[in-house]
């Protein structure tokens, strides 16, 4: 059995990992930054050691400094949480070279599955649906040509090492080719130092589901159902939920067999998520398979009853899942909203400053995971999210009254966030249906939200003109109660009358 984890990793994801650690009697290791020295996951754990400056390339991506400190404060394991080292190869192979542990899936696991023409072509050995494309990356342009053309435009141009929508492109027409497969392999080779690229066909307006798998290391795979993130804006997820609306028990089936197959064929082990696109006909295509936890993991946890990260402590100690698929079972429904310092009026510029007084009613089926306190300040050097909220309920329209209730009462001074706009979201008619695609958002949610707002500024201005007009005919016809009321915002149904005559 596990001993000693050092978490290579900080904020909620490591506070994540030290709570279920204690409540397992195993030990933990915090490293830190220069930012995150008196950070609350520091504090949490039982010994915490420095290892650098506080940009993530001076600090937290420092293998060889975290792999020293494991070392030398003799943790027997590490958890890489997500981000940062969690899909890198190396550093599961030097953890295997040091004899330390890895929380995670092997490192050839992780190169095979985290190169994703690798895993189309895997996908395609095994019988998992692909969208039609290329299975090799593709470098030059005359070839981009030709199969653009054979599999028909839009395409999409992806990087094969990459995620969160970085070094992708939608492609219209052979005009656009290009230019966009140089910006795809110039962001490809910026954020993932790989820009190998690789070229399907663009299916528009997909919904996008993934499968939480586990598998141990003897032979065995479970799949904990679905989770619905199709609500994101820019490729990046915005609102999750269990279950999706569009499953059946066939589709679940189906979908959980296929991202079972794919990791047992991969060699894979511990926790994962395989990911798919489902079109308006519910065919479904494999997209990728994140070896990692995931950000939205809560949900499948608040589903199942089950504690992923224990699950993956056991199954790096070497147990067997204590649960065959027919033993999972899966009650009510969960929703997951990411709050995060960020300004919705100024096209979602990330918020700094200190966060000068927090205030959240949680209980009654809401769970908050956060490695931020009041007096916490939110940092240039790393991911603006304060918190991940989490609804559960029997069913989705009580998760996510609770999720509404939650986030109006949840207040935060000193940063701009996005509470008002997941409102806006769990609010609006699609989202209350279900009735919405990973498009959704950007083409239809934010322009509409935008001329609501410039409506809402015409008639604040439309107001004050009223206001002042009424204040001067109040003189010779006496409505001094109708002008105080026009004058304080007051929205009286004279007042309404009186605005529209002025429009």
């Amino acid at each position: 059995m596990i001993k000693k984890i050092l978490i290579a990793n900080r904020g909620e994801i490591a506070v994540r990992i030290i709570t279920t650690a204690k409540e397992m009697g195993i030990k933990t290791v915090a490293v830190y930054s220069d930012f995150d020295r008196y950070s609350l996951y520091t504090k949490l754990a039982d010994e915490a050691y420095h290892i650098g400056e506080s940009p993530a390339s001076k600090s937290y991506l420092l293998a060889d400094k975290i792999i020293g400190v494991a070392k030398k404060s003799g943790a027997d394991a590490i958890h890489p949480g997500y981000g940062f080292l969690s899909e890198r190869g190396m550093f599961a192979k030097m953890c295997l070279d040091e004899n330390i542990k890895f929380i995670g899936p092997p490192h050839t696991a992780i190169e095979n599955l985290g190169s994703k023409t690798k895993a189309k072509q895997l996908a395609i050995k095994h019988k998992v649906p692909v969208v039609s494309g290329t299975e090799k990356a593709v470098t030059d342009i005359e070839e981009a040509k030709k199969i653009a053309d054979s599999i028909g435009f839009p395409v999409m141009i992806k990087a094969s090492a990459g995620g969160g929508g970085k070094g992708m492109r939608v492609v219209k027409s052979e005009a656009e080719l290009e230019s966009s497969l140089r910006m795809a392999q110039n962001e490809a080779r910026s954020s993932f130092g790989d820009d190998s690229v690789f070229i399907e066909k663009y299916v528009d307006s997909p919904r996008h589901i993934e499968f939480q798998i586990l598998v141990d290391e003897h032979g065995n795979a479970v799949h904990l159902g679905e989770r619905e993130c199709s609500m994101q804006r820019r490729h990046q997820k915005i609102i999750e939920e269990t279950p999706s609306v569009i499953m059946d028990e066939t589709l679940r089936h189906e979908m959980g067999e296929c991202a079972k197959r794919i990791a047992l064929a991969s060699g894979y082990t511990n926790a994962g998520t395989v990911e798919f696109m489902v079109d308006n006909n519910k065919n479904f295509y494999f997209l990728e398979v994140n070896t990692r936890l995931q950000v939205e993991h809560p949900i499948t946890e608040m589903r199942t009853g089950l504690d992923l990260v224990a699950e993956q402590i056991k199954i790096a100690s070497g147990e067997k899942l204590a649960m065959t698929q027919e033993d999972v079972r899966f009650k009510g429904a969960s929703i997951e909203c990411r709050i995060c310092a960020e300004d919705p009026d100024n096209n979602f510029l990330p918020s700094t400053g200190k966060l000068n007084y927090m205030f959240r009613v949680l209980g009654n089926g809401m769970r908050e995971d956060t490695g931020i306190e009041q007096g916490n300040e939110i940092s240039i050097y790393y991911d603006s999210m304060i918190s991940k909220l989490i609804s559960y309920g029997a069913n989705r329209e009580t998760a996510i009254r609770k999720m509404k209730r939650a986030l109006r009462d949840y207040k935060v001074v000193g940063v701009k966030t996005n509470i008002s706009f997941l409102l806006s979201l769990l609010e609006n008619e699609a989202f209350v249906k279900g009735n919405y695609n990973t498009q959704y958002v950007e083409r239809y949610f934010l322009p509409g939200l935008k001329e609501k707002k410039i409506q809402l500024d015409n008639d604040t201005e439309i107001a004050k003109s009223l206001a002042s007009i009424l204040f001067k005919e109040s003189k010779q016809e006496g409505t001094s109660a109708k002008v105080s009321s026009a004058k304080s915002g007051g929205a009286n149904s004279w007042l309404k009358r009186k605005t529209e005559a002025y429009r």
